[in-house]
Order: structure tokens, then sequence, then C-alpha cells
């Protein structure tokens, strides 16, 4: 099975959507609308902004694995 590895991402913000290339070797935990300016972040249950806003899920999920951790809320 061939992975996705471009999805779009639709800013919730503003609407703006975007072609982009998924990282295969991170997760993408933030992301700056290309519209707007705001910075997104995965919502509560999803590993990365890809599995949040865009229409393909990340490179691991899937794979059917899990993907990164996400960062602690107390940064």
């Amino acid at each position: 099975m061939a992975l996705a590895l471009v999805s779009v991402i639709t800013c919730p913000h503003c609407g703006e959507a975007k072609h982009e290339t998924m990282p295969t070797d991170a997760c993408q935990w933030y992301y700056e609308c290309t519209g707007c300016g705001q910075l997104l972040r995965p919502r509560a249950g999803d590993c990365c902004v890809y599995c949040s806003y865009g229409t393909v899920p990340c490179p691991p999920v899937q794979k059917g694995e899990s993907c990164c951790q996400s960062p602690s809320s107390s940064s």
C-alpha cells in the first residue's frame, strides 16, 4: 500500500486551504496558516496537525502505527 504524502490543510479560522507534503520522519505539531497567520496545533486526541486539519492523516497513522507523542502542554 502506497502512502499518501500530500494533504490539504484547511485553517479552521479563515478557511485557507493549502497542499502540503507531510514529513515521514517526524510529527508536525504546529502549522502557521498562510492566509491569516494563525498558529494551528493538533486538536485534543490527534497526534499532529495533519490528523486534525488535513485531508489525509499522517504517514504513521496511515500505516496503522501510533504517531509521535504530542508535545507537553506545559511548554
